[in-house]
C-alpha cells in the first residue's frame, strides 16, 4: 500500500492522476488537500468486499475535532471496494486499486503535525500512514 499527499488527485481508467504530490509541509493558510492511495490486493482478497476508513489525527494519535453547527466532528472519510481478476493477467497476479480522496481547505492550527491514517476492514496497514506538519505562522511572516 502506498500513500501520498498531494494538491489534488483523480482515478481514471484504473490511474491515479496526481497534481502537485509528495509534499509533507503546508500552510499556515487551508489549503486544498487530496489524499492518493494505492492498494494492492493479493488472490485470496479477490471479490470480496472491502471497507476502508481515512483519519486526520494529531501528533498524539488523536482524532482532530472541528466545531461544527452540530457540535465537534472528527473528520473521517468511508468507501467500499472490491477487486476482480482482471481478464488476460496471469493467474496470481495481484491487482492495485486506486484511491484518490480530494478536501477542500482544511483549517488546522499553524505549527503542529498531523497524519492521516488509512484503514482497510478495521486494520492499518504498512504504508498506511502519511503524516505532514503546518507551517508556524511566524515563518511565512518573516518571508
Amino acid at each position: 500500500m502506498t500513500m501520498l499527499l498531494a494538491d489534488s488527485a483523480q482515478v481514471a481508467d484504473g490511474k491515479l492522476y496526481i497534481l502537485g504530490g509528495g509534499w509533507s509541509v503546508c500552510g499556515p493558510q487551508p489549503t486544498p488537500t487530496a489524499v492518493a492511495i494505492k492498494v494492492s490486493v493479493d488472490v485470496p482478497e479477490f471479490d470480496l468486499d472491502h471497507h476502508w476508513e481515512l483519519f486526520l489525527e494529531d501528533a498524539d494519535g488523536n482524532l482532530v475535532h472541528f466545531d461544527t453547527p452540530e457540535g465537534p466532528q472528527s473528520l473521517e472519510i468511508r468507501g467500499d471496494f472490491t477487486a476482480v481478476q482482471p481478464q488476460g493477467v496471469p493467474m496470481g497476479t495481484s491487482v492495485d486499486v486506486p484511491l484518490a480522496i480530494n478536501l477542500g481547505p482544511v483549517p488546522l492550527p499553524p505549527g503542529a503535525r498531523f497524519s492521516w491514517r488509512f484503514v482497510i476492514d478495521g486494520e492499518s496497514l504498512p504504508g498506511s500512514i502519511a503524516s505532514f506538519s503546518v507551517r508556524p505562522l511566524d515563518e511565512v511572516l518573516a518571508d
